[in-house]
């Protein structure tokens, strides 16, 4: 019998599991925006030095990955898993990024959603008993991602107004069975959810019901009062996005806006940097969690806090098909 398991969608984490360190690293776009006192470095450009995109991204894990581990005070053979992914295919930032640290490694795929997804699973393996330590981490990066699931840059191409802005950032936690720091005490495992939506220049719109559903489904099979929560955050909404998300949740008679943000809406200068409708990536919510919500509870700013990153599950492929787009939000409830 799954003891361990409340509702449908919800796992009671019975042991300490324990966010002992938080490091995110972004490029210089989100570095010029309200949050960027909260990340622990802004790179100059985005190659930092390299030759692709791509290995841009790859070195944004390595090194994000490092400063987390220093600040946990942990040398890599105290790490039992790292739980990874990001937005390229076969998740080669990841991959590739992390090749040289010899630790026991899952490649995760949840889009955008990977933030929450990895350290739902990680959460999960500490508490099982299989595990001490893990390390959860993603990335993203414009470039990168523009050129895979859109068009290259030096097209030129003109973004409608529902698009947003890939974010180019890696955030990382360690989670640990010891130490002091925030404890994750629920992991709400979201599902897909496809409402139809064919546009990859409206995201916001396609997630929003995955969140939705998720928030949800968390309150449903925990009991918890929403005014338990200090913040409730989503991953990479938007602006368009959030309020999509907000109305859904207030027809199923859940008002939350007095507590509600995300993270798309929050990374950046709405109205003085050209981003549109906001962030979005899997470092979006990567690098708000690691940052800002990770220095807010340390401070005793905030208390509890419900994280719930979201995901479009779509893939270039899946576009020049005509197919819709698949969406995926994951919970992870996070308490002093």
């Amino acid at each position: 019998m799954a003891e361990k398991r409340i509702g449908r969608q919800t796992i009671k984490i019975q042991n300490p599991v324990r966010i002992v360190s938080a490091a995110g690293i972004v490029g210089p776009k989100e570095g010029q925006g309200p949050l960027r006192h909260y990340f622990d470095e802004i790179i100059e450009d985005e190659l930092w030095g390299e030759k692709s995109w791509e290995k841009a991204e790859s070195k944004l894990q390595r090194e994000t990955f490092a400063k987390a581990l220093n600040k946990a005070g942990m040398s890599t053979g105290e790490v039992d898993y790292v739980i990874a992914g990001d937005l390229l295919n076969q998740c080669i930032a990841s991959n590739f990024g992390l090749r040289e640290s010899m630790i026991p490694f899952f490649g995760v795929f949840g889009a955008c959603s990977t933030m929450a997804e990895s350290m739902s699973l990680g959460s999960m393996i500490i508490d099982g008993g299989f595990a001490d330590n893990v390390a959860c981490l993603t990335s993203s990066h414009f470039c990168a991602a523009e050129k895979q699931f859109r068009f290259p840059l030096e097209l030129g191409s003109q973004r409608p107004p529902t698009s947003q802005w890939t974010v180019t950032g890696s955030g990382c936690v360690m989670l640990s069975n010891k130490g002091t720091g925030p404890c994750i005490t629920h992991v709400t495992t979201g599902k897909i959810i496809d409402m139809g939506i064919k546009d990859a220049n409206n995201m916001g719109s396609a997630m929003a019901p995955a969140a939705a559903d998720t928030i949800i489904g968390h309150f449903y099979d925990t009991g918890i009062a929403p005014e338990s929560y200090d913040l409730i955050i989503t991953g990479d909404l938007g602006r368009l996005g959030k309020n999509i998300c907000d109305e859904l949740l207030r027809r199923q008679g859940l008002e939350i806006s007095d507590r509600y943000n995300d993270c798309g809406a929050m990374i950046f200068d709405m109205e003085r940097q050209d981003i549109h409708c906001g962030g979005s990536g899997c470092g979006c919510s990567a690098v708000v969690l690691a940052g800002f919500i990770y220095q807010k509870m340390q401070k005793g700013e905030l208390k509890n806090v419900l994280f719930v990153a979201t995901g479009a599950l779509l893939s270039p492929t899946s576009t020049q098909q005509g197919e819709s787009i698949p969406c995926i939000a994951h919970a992870v409830s996070i308490r002093i």
